[in-house]
């Protein structure tokens, strides 16, 4: 273990894997994690064009119980990719050695060893790194940014987590209540089952208990618990604090995507429901940075930051006719959807999604129904508007694709906003089953 790590925060995952997993359960269902779904990862960390192949290498650095290491894996089968799992609990690697055993999946590498170490244990660079709940609970989250940044190959990109400040107020004064109740404690079990009891009594006044439906851990056994209320290193990040850690202090770009929600969580003129307030304008003429500030405390719910974070831009870009348009996350069709935005008659209309909570009113454009009809995850966009100019309504003067990628522009925002629909190059060759 290097010695920047905390022993304490290891001996609570030998003794308590997190998340607890049953490798059993590999049998009938895999576990998505919502940073490391391939088309994600291309999408908003290389531009679209990656076709993860040529070696692709990928490391899951603090990755436990093995979630996102399995994933990766699942979705990298039958390539030339290898994935890295590094993890300094000899309990959780065991846990995910054993699920990937379940699934056969050879091309992992396992390492037993603190991402703090990564610059003495020789496994080289990697395409995409993927270190999600891990830098929060280090004594100094800087120190493994660096290291997580040194193992990073040139155009690569991070797929980071970490806690979010304003959505777990409630965490954070139920943790300073343990604190208290369990001063001078020491044995693990009896300070576990001083929390449960405390969780039970607490009354519908405690901002824990106001804020309960925003987590879950506590209801996931004695690891579930412990992790959220009982960890000896926590901390967390309000989006300007994010910003000024990583965009001012290391140059980075950041691309935030919460979890179900995409970037909707973080633009306010996606929070404010169909009828927001006439000072939207004003906000939505600050700088997205700031932007994204107002939307944390605007809708408070948001408890951890996921995002991707590369050194220079790399979210594939709207507007270019090279690009291929598909759906994402749901089982859903461009088909479907054209027909939910024709039903509008070309005047604006209010898209409620579920999944999301989002409200908002959209305008869609003469040409956006038809757009979307052609949207099959395997046409680009050129190649769509191309069969757009064909129809009866254009054909007499038909427009041109910049005048079709701006009657399109609402729509897309709207739909990309909550991740749902997603872009990739053409010529990015692309594992199979990835989209």
């Amino acid at each position: 273990m290097s010695e920047a790590d905390l022993p304490e925060v290891r001996a609570q995952y030998e003794a308590l894997p997190y998340p607890a997993r049953n490798p059993e359960d590999e049998r009938r269902e895999l576990k998505r994690t919502w940073l490391d779904d391939l088309p994600m990862v291309n999408h908003y960390g290389f531009a679209g064009r990656q076709g993860f192949r040529d070696g692709f290498r990928a490391l899951v650095a603090g990755g436990g119980t093995g979630d996102a290491t399995i994933f990766l894996a699942e979705q990298l089968r039958g390539t030339d990719a290898e994935v890295v799992h590094l993890d300094f609990s000899t309990a959780s690697t065991a846990i995910a050695r054993r699920r990937a055993e379940v699934r056969g999946l050879k091309d992992i590498r396992w390492v037993e060893a603190s991402l703090l170490d990564l610059a003495t244990l020789g496994l080289g660079r990697f395409d995409y790194v993927n270190c999600a709940g891990v830098l929060h609970h280090l004594a100094d989250p800087d120190a493994g940014l660096r290291a997580l940044l040194a193992s990073l190959a040139e155009g690569g990109a991070l797929g980071l987590m970490v806690y979010a400040s304003i959505g777990r107020t409630g965490v954070y004064q139920m943790q300073s209540l343990v604190k208290l109740v369990n001063d001078g404690e020491t044995e693990p079990k009896t300070r576990i089952e001083n929390a449960k009891q405390v969780l039970s009594a607490a009354p519908r006044t405690n901002w824990f208990r106001r804020g309960e439906d925003l987590v879950q851990d506590h209801r996931n056994g004695d690891a579930g618990i412990t992790d959220l209320l009982l960890h000896p290193q926590d901390r967390s990040y309000t989006v300007g604090e994010l910003f000024a850690w990583l965009a001012d202090g290391h140059g980075l770009h950041l691309a935030l995507t919460d979890l179900q929600c995409g970037r909707s969580s973080y633009l306010p003129h996606l929070q404010m429901g169909p009828q927001p307030p006439r000072v939207l304008a004003k906000i939505r003429a600050l700088p997205l940075r700031r932007q994204y500030e107002i939307a944390e405390l605007l809708n408070g719910r948001i408890q951890t930051h996921s995002f991707y974070a590369t050194r220079a831009p790399a979210v594939a870009p709207y507007g270019d006719a090279d690009f291929i348009p598909f759906c994402f996350h749901e089982p859903v069709t461009g088909a479907e959807l054209a027909e939910v935005f024709a039903k509008s008659r070309g005047q604006p209309f209010t898209l409620d999604h579920r999944w999301s909570g989002v409200s908002v009113t959209v305008r869609p454009g003469r040409a956006t129904p038809s757009i979307l009809r052609k949207i099959d995850g395997r046409l680009s966009f050129g190649e769509i508007f191309e069969r757009v100019r064909r129809e009866a309504a254009f054909k007499d003067a038909p427009p041109d694709d910049a005048s079709l990628f701006e009657d399109f522009r609402e729509s897309w925002e709207a739909l990309n906003g909550i991740d749902r629909l997603l872009l990739r190059h053409r010529d990015a060759a692309i594992p199979p089953g990835v989209y």
